[in-house]
């Protein structure tokens, strides 16, 4: 069932918005330190043997920390140009998840979850978030961040009617009643009125 708080402000299609390419970064300098920096505390050290990570709304950059590397790490996107260009992938998967919100992978598959910015983008957010328990290891990590901007006619109307504190408690709401997640954690980077403020909730899948 859609509810109106899913529905897009626009009309266009995701994939209307994402024929070509887009090199560019969404969230200024200070709030990429901030993430790159989060990431260095929170991601398997790099080269661990085993792990594997999706990079979930995926681009040509994941703002992993310079020279990060896993034997698997999956980029996930809208635009094949982009996840061509994204050095720290070793594999992609080009897919539109408010079309298709079942993710294309086995269960206890992945160590790790990223995704950066999009969340506010996502349709069906809880089919993605209960995908996204199945395919993650036992205690493996779900990683969402955002900042305070977006494409305004493609944010959920859920999102674009509410601020900054609010999203966190949406995005929390979104583990929560996906199930089988622990208590989802925030971590957040801002400096009002001079950078881009930068959001992480993150959360494990319980053991069960």
């Amino acid at each position: 069932m859609m509810y109106d708080a899913f529905l897009l402000l626009g009309r266009s299609s995701d994939t209307e918005l994402y024929p070509a390419p887009r090199f560019v970064t969404h969230i200024d300098d200070q709030a990429i330190r901030a993430l790159t920096k989060y990431y260095s505390q929170a991601l398997p050290l790099s080269k661990t043997h085993g792990v594997a990570i999706l990079d979930m709304c995926s681009s040509w950059v994941s703002h992993y920390p310079a020279g990060y590397k896993q034997e698997k790490i999956v980029g996930m996107g809208m635009n094949e140009d982009e996840l061509k260009k994204n050095p720290v992938l070793t594999e992609y998967v080009v897919q539109d998840l408010n079309l298709n919100p079942k993710l294309p992978f086995d269960d206890n598959t992945f160590d790790v979850i990223t995704n950066v910015v999009s969340v506010d983008y996502l349709m069906k957010p809880m089919d993605v978030f209960e995908e996204m328990r199945r395919i993650l290891e036992t205690s493996g990590l779900a990683i969402m961040s955002f900042s305070n901007c977006c494409f305004w006619t493609k944010g959920i109307s859920i999102w674009t009617s509410n601020r900054d504190a609010d999203h966190a408690c949406i995005v929390g709401a979104y583990f929560h009643y996906a199930g089988g997640f622990e208590p989802p954690e925030l971590y957040q980077s801002s400096n009002p009125g001079q950078t881009d403020p930068m959001y992480i909730v993150c959360s494990r899948k319980k053991i069960a």
